[in-house]
């Protein structure tokens, strides 16, 4: 999809008649992707809403909610314009407003304020909130009202949570701003929101089992090849920390209040069921958010899918697993531990070996230690070269210590450029990891031997220099088609895709 450059478009923006197109055409492949603000009747709306349709004059598009909210519409109670997938535009580009839409979605802005925000993103409060206002009609506290506003409309329409435990798990500080925002963002009480989403469902509601358990359903854009996502995570497991199947996968993971453990199955072509035991219901959006990352939720299937079955090279893996997904990750410190351990071992190796690592050196039985737990005591479980052993008891030390630091609101360019300042860890960790840890779509790994090898069975070039020309075709989607030149590995590859 084409990235919409103002915060609103207009009749006179060339994007416009692109939009109303999809907007008349009620195109459900575009919800999420922009909103449609009405202004003769002063709601906004999802691109399929089927209500009839308004003359151009009379509608703006807009990229987020907060800015429909900020240019006094509410949402429109028939479509309900934020209960479809996310932008995949968060993913796709790299500028300060997309990376300031990644954290807004983990909770920075309840946790840290602003200010944190602006910190993590290299930029003063003021700056940011001016980019931010320019590029998408909202600042920072007005995106995160937007965002809680959303979360706690999911919550009450499809969970029995209480309405404080709501408003709380929404991130809202106090039940008046809770009832104040549903009321404006709404024009309803939390109460009848709660009523209709009663009214709306004809199955039973997943909802909590006590004070800190909670099911959600998690809506994918499609096509979602949702078997073939469950099967890599099952698939590269570590034992004692996780485990999982074609329709299903549950670990533990840590948040900022606490520990989850988490339970995802297939509930239908595009849907994701989602059970939860939080030790804190304050960690429930950012859980969700890092779920919905984890699964790559987002991206644009139906744009991704079209671009790469253009090249007859890939076509035929195209159509056979529509919808493929990035693997994400919820831990980007484990990701990198991960990564660097289990690099020239077989996959089933990688397993038995970091399974061990965390039995041994986790203080939480369950969960994957931390980078200070590696630090402290690598050397007496890390096998190897004692290079490799010092290189990745070295990099623990430096996040242990903050001299390293991974963040999803940072430039792939940066995240990569200190990751490879790092002895032992080389270009194609660097790049493996963006994809994995920052959902960057257009890595394409050409020094990885399994690509490789799945390439020349193709007909690609036998070389990575030879590879990486044939796949600027590819951009901006390159990582997508390193998923698939992975599914068509060579049956005989059992070692893990890459070395640096």
């Amino acid at each position: 999809m084409t990235a919409i450059p103002p915060a609103a478009l207009r009749p006179t923006d060339p994007l416009f008649a692109e939009r109303y197109r999809a907007m008349s055409s009620r195109d459900s492949r575009f919800d999420g992707q922009f909103i449609t603000g009405v202004h003769t009747t002063g709601i906004y709306c999802r691109p399929s809403c089927p209500a009839m349709t308004p003359k151009p004059s009379n509608v703006t598009f807009y990229r987020t909610a907060a800015a429909a909210h900020e240019a006094g519409l509410r949402a429109c109670k028939r479509c309900q314009p934020d209960a479809v997938p996310g932008s995949p535009e968060w993913n796709i580009h790299d500028d300060i407003a997309s990376r300031a839409m990644r954290l807004i979605a983990d909770g920075t802005v309840e946790r840290d304020g602003v200010p944190g925000l602006a910190a993590r993103l290299g930029y003063t409060p003021r700056h940011l909130g001016r980019v931010l206002v320019k590029e998408l009609g909202a600042g920072p506290l007005a995106l995160s009202r937007a965002h809680r506003a959303q979360t706690a409309r999911t919550l009450l329409m499809s969970t029995e949570l209480s309405v404080a435990d709501v408003a709380f798990a929404a991130g809202f500080s106090s039940i008046r701003q809770f009832n104040d925002t549903v009321q404006a963002v709404y024009e309803t009480t939390p109460t009848a929101l709660r009523e209709r989403g009663r009214r709306i469902l004809a199955r039973p509601r997943p909802g909590a089992t006590d004070s800190t358990s909670i099911s959600l359903r998690l809506p994918a854009r499609p096509p979602f090849d949702g078997p073939g996502l469950m099967r890599f995570f099952a698939d590269h497991a570590v034992l004692g920390v996780e485990s999982g199947d074609e329709t299903s996968f549950r670990r533990s993971m840590r948040l900022p209040h606490g520990v989850a453990a988490i339970e995802l199955q297939l509930d239908g072509p595009t849907t994701v069921l989602c059970s939860a035991k939080l030790e804190s219901i304050a960690d429930l959006s950012t859980m969700v958010s890092r779920v919905r990352r984890l699964l790559d939720l987002d991206a644009d299937s139906e744009a991704i899918d079209s671009a790469l079955a253009a090249d007859p090279v890939l076509a035929a893996s195209v159509f056979a697993h529509p919808g493929i997904r990035l693997p994400g990750s919820l831990d980007a410190d484990e990701a990198l531990f991960r990564t660097m351990i289990g690099q020239q071992i077989s996959v089933a190796s990688a397993r038995t070996v970091l399974g061990r690592i965390a039995t041994e050196l986790s203080e939480t039985p369950g969960l994957f230690p931390t980078a200070a737990q590696i630090a402290e005591h690598g050397h007496e479980v890390l096998r190897g070269p004692a290079t490799r052993v010092a290189a990745i008891i070295g990099v623990a030390r430096a996040l242990a210590e903050g001299e390293l630091v991974l963040d999803v609101g940072m430039p792939a360019a940066e995240f990569e450029r200190r990751l490879v300042a790092m002895p032992g860890i080389g270009p194609w960790t660097a790049g493996y990891l963006a994809m994995r840890v920052l959902g960057n779509p257009d890595v394409l790994l050409t020094s990885d031997l399994v690509m490789l090898a799945s390439g020349v069975g193709l007909g690609l070039p036998a070389t990575a220099r030879g590879l990486a020309d044939y796949g600027t075709r590819w951009a901006p989607w390159r990582s997508y088609a390193g998923m698939h030149l992975w599914r068509s590995r060579p049956v005989t590859s059992a070692t893990r895709p890459a070395a640096d």
